[in-house]
């Protein structure tokens, strides 16, 4: 990794700088799903559904826009997303003073798109991820825009690295964290972080069957691409891993298990009966790692689920979730 992973107290010095434009998001005891396990499983949820923008991405995005020159603020910047990132990269502009244009998937959700337009960002449209991240070369060769990458380097781990020190503060004593993985730069930041805090807590990441990107990096020892993405998370399908968020994550992550999109369904439909929550895939991987690969290894312990953030219409849910 040529550059170095961030350090607690450039961790710190960024969070302060981001002030009240990010919020310390709660951390919070899961007894319905601890009941549903059954196997004396302590369960806590890291809510990042509830930081602005409705996702942990506001962290990184504001904290790469943060870090930029004047003259870099008056190009404005740029973005590719499913979704999540394009939102916090709009809120992100609107916050520094400068603005956005963001290259979305096509079959985006539309109150996704219209999310990153009400936060006065322009929006682009590109068939697919892999035509999405042409189209964004382009605009910043064009334009002159800052392209604020949806996962990689080192400030974006600086920003999803406050996860980490967050968890630590808010719990005494626990032994897992389960993140969900779709670049790596949330399970990157926070597992750097949480290593250097807590070096004996396993961190596990969480991949969609049809989206292991990271898994199949693992397994190459390099980063690797995927031919094609196929899952409903689509705020986890990054069609490749960098390598930035690859070395943090070789380093610091213990292991990679994967669900399938009908583990998925019924995850999100056991948070709505047993949590009240209506949330996305994405937001739902952990709970299908611990009631499916996770549920033996995890017997007896405390885990903290992160929940990486949730954007999604009633309609979509209702499609996407099985409840039982």
């Amino acid at each position: 990794m040529a550059e170095s992973a961030p350090e607690l107290d450039e961790i710190a010095e960024a969070r302060a700088a981001l002030g009240d434009r990010i919020v310390t998001t709660p951390l919070t005891r899961c007894a319905g799903l601890e009941e549903l396990i059954g196997n004396g499983t302590r369960l806590s949820a890291k809510l990042e559904i509830l930081q602005r923008t409705g996702t942990f991405k506001a962290r990184g995005a504001l904290t790469v826009v943060n870090s930029l020159s004047d003259a870099e603020r008056r190009a404005g910047i740029t973005a590719v997303s499913a979704g999540n990132h394009a939102i916090a990269t709009a809120f992100a502009a609107r916050a520094a003073g400068t603005h956005a244009k963001v290259v979305m998937i096509a079959s985006a959700n539309r109150m996704r798109v219209e999310a990153c337009r009400a936060y006065g960002a322009d929006v682009v449209t590109a068939a697919d991820a892999h035509a999405a991240f042409e189209l964004v070369d382009r605009i910043r060769e064009d334009e002159g825009r800052y392209f604020v990458h949806p996962f990689d380097g080192p400030l974006i781990a600086t920003g999803t690295g406050a996860i980490g020190v967050e968890i630590c503060e808010q719990a005494a004593d626990f032994d897992a964290v389960v993140v969900a993985v779709g670049g790596g730069g949330l399970i990157g930041g926070l597992s750097n972080a949480l290593k250097k805090l807590r070096p004996g807590v396993e961190v596990i990441g969480v991949e969609a069957e049809g989206a292991d990107s990271m898994r199949r990096s693992f397994v190459a020892g390099e980063p690797v691409a995927l031919d094609k993405v196929d899952t409903i998370a689509d705020s986890l399908g990054a069609p490749f891993a960098m390598p930035y968020s690859f070395e943090l994550c070789r380093k610091n992550v213990d292991r990679i298990v994967l669900v399938s999109d009908d583990d998925l369904r019924s995850a999100m439909g056991i948070l709505m009966t047993r949590m009240k929550l209506a949330v996305e895939p994405a937001c739902a991987a952990p709970v299908a790692a611990v009631l499916g690969p996770l549920r033996e290894s995890l017997s007896g312990k405390h885990a903290v689920l992160v929940f990486c953030g949730s954007n999604i219409d009633w309609a979509s849910f209702q499609a996407q979730a099985r409840i039982a």
